[in-house]
């Protein structure tokens, strides 16, 4: 594989790789007009078209589109002026369109994300603003459902200009929002939710209850495990399970994500199959009711990038021949970054696409380059093979490739851990290699839970609950065991605030190159695992 065919392989990384930049750069300084930028952006790609056959000319005016594009997205989706930064805390009377609400354990609070639609007259710039919202609730009150417009009341404050990735305000700053307002309460409804936000509200709890069926009066931290992993409801962990799972490295399985999202279109396709004579209608079928159910759970972002991974890539599969997968991750970045580009600051799609990008161009390849290099019989003719050289094939290369796939997934891990966690957690890949599979069997218990609970048999869907919560015991109980192996997880920290995104960008770019180049027949499989290596080694210090 030439480096050429890289950009063959998935060719919207000329879009995507100098879009990121300019977003980084846009964080960095000051986007004063992003009207010109996209201007500028609009006539490079126009340079581009217009120079196609001209490979260099191309190049350069597409990469210099793409950073443009970066720039003025950041100032377009932030749109933050500069003397927001002085305003001091202020009471608002606001007019908000409810875009999102966050789950909350306490029915006489709600909180969210919303468009203001009305305001103050003093605070006329912050109409078409995205805002949270935090409300008390009246005894009687109901929680302000999606695409309510509701009147408001309370203290206005403005967010820090760039927040730590890692932290609310961080993932605030992503979702392109500027202000909180706190201690709100709702003074009037202006407009009603829409049928189909209703719909969605309803089955959410329907959902919850169905999930709590014969676990939640008996061991309620199980049934909130559960919810937490099929609803992305957080808030039903106790505070001593989300230390634990930190700890340990584990907290992205219990919470929506690629694996659960994974799963979950697995299981409607396999549900599907009287259309597998149709794959088109199939495939449409498919992704619209794992869009409903990402709607339903509230289209948290770390759901709503898992579907796009997963609709892409089972496009790839289902409709393109032979299938491209890495052109399928590239381009569902692509699209998350023209929807939410300011997503690309925060620890969740740092790790999402760079744990999924590290398996396809790293840990499929190790992991084929170690059954190429060794295999159970292979000084026997494959015609004379039996039964259990067959299994013992077939054993080898599911372990080469499970192995290969964690200590390459585990490389961004660590340094992710290190940069947005303040921890080390070199334990991690063993508990996760033993906790993944069976994270992904709770997950299809669950969702065969909520598929026996709406159909009615409740029996069922109690059955399929306790199955869960079982493996749920025993997943609790090894993370609880995990974190008690010395050296499991250390404190630690980046020397320098810049060395931590340094070498990520510095690892992705060298996974692209190792993989265009084909690994130069495995002969540098070791070069990112030196990287990790060192940068670990030099650049981080303990405690």
């Amino acid at each position: 594989m030439t480096s050429r065919s890289l950009g063959h392989r998935a060719p919207l990384l000329w879009l995507v790789l100098p879009m990121i930049a300019g977003l980084g750069a846009g964080q960095a300084g000051e986007v004063a007009r992003p009207g010109w930028l996209l201007a500028g952006a609009v006539v490079a790609g126009v340079i581009s078209l217009a120079w196609a056959e001209k490979t260099k000319v191309w190049a350069v005016a597409m990469v210099t589109a793409a950073l443009l594009a970066g720039l003025a997205s950041y100032g377009l989706n932030r749109a933050r002026l500069p003397a927001w930064d002085a305003l001091p805390p202020r009471e608002a009377r606001l007019s908000l369109r409810i875009e999102r609400t966050f789950s909350s354990i306490d029915p006489r609070k709600a909180a969210g994300l919303a468009v203001v639609m009305r305001s103050d007259d003093h605070l006329r710039e912050l109409v078409g603003q995205r805002i949270y919202f935090s409300l008390a609730l009246k005894k009687s009150e109901a929680a302000p459902v999606r695409t309510t417009v509701i009147t408001t009341v309370g203290v206005l404050t403005a967010l820090p200009r760039n927040p730590p990735g890692d932290t609310f305000d961080g993932y605030l700053a992503g979702a392109g929002v500027n202000f909180r307002l706190a201690r709100g309460r709702v003074l009037a409804e202006e407009r009603a939710a829409s049928g189909y936000a209703r719909f969605c509200a309803r089955a959410a709890a329907r959902f919850n209850a169905v999930l709590g069926l014969g676990i939640a009066g008996k061991r309620p931290e199980l049934a909130g495990l559960s919810r937490a992993m099929m609803l992305g409801e957080t808030h039903e962990l106790s505070e001593e399970q989300h230390e634990l799972f930190r700890k340990s490295g584990t907290m992205h399985l219990f919470a929506i994500s690629g694996l659960n999202i994974a799963v979950i279109a697995g299981a409607l396709q396999m549900l599907l199959v009287p259309l597998r004579r149709w794959p088109v209608a199939r495939f449409v079928v498919g992704a619209a009711l794992l869009w409903l159910f990402v709607d339903i759970t509230g289209a948290a972002p770390s759901a709503v990038r898992a579907f796009a991974m997963g609709v892409f890539l089972q496009a790839a599969v289902t409709l393109w021949k032979p299938a491209n997968v890495l052109a399928a991750l590239v381009a569902s970045a692509a699209l998350v970054l023209v929807v939410t580009p300011l997503q690309v600051f925060g620890a969740s799609f740092v790790m999402s696409y760079g744990i999924v990008a590290a398996l396809l161009l790293l840990g499929l390849p190790l992991g084929e380059a170690w059954v190429a290099r060794w295999s159970p019989a292979a000084d026997l003719p494959k015609v004379t093979w039996r039964w259990w050289h067959h299994a013992a094939g077939a054993a080898w290369r599911w372990l080469a490739a499970a192995l290969a796939i964690g200590v390459a997934t585990t490389l961004v891990g660590l340094l992710t851990g290190v940069h947005y966690f303040g921890l080390l957690t070199p334990g991690a890949l063993l508990t996760n290699l033993i906790l993944i599979p069976a994270a992904g069997l709770v997950t299809l218990g669950g969702f065969a839970a909520l598929l026996c609970g709406l159909a009615g048999w409740i029996f069922g869907a109690v059955l399929c609950n306790h199955a869960a919560a079982l493996l749920l015991l025993g997943i609790q109980r090894i993370v609880a065991g995990s974190v008690t192996v010395p050296g499991a997880f250390m404190a630690a920290h980046f020397s320098a605030a810049w060395l931590g995104p340094m070498a990520l960008t510095v690892l992705g770019a060298g996974l692209l190159a190792g993989y265009a180049l084909g690994w130069r027949r495995g002969r540098y499989y070791w070069a990112p695992f030196a990287l990790v290596a060192a940068v670990l080694g030099f650049g981080m210090r303990f405690g």
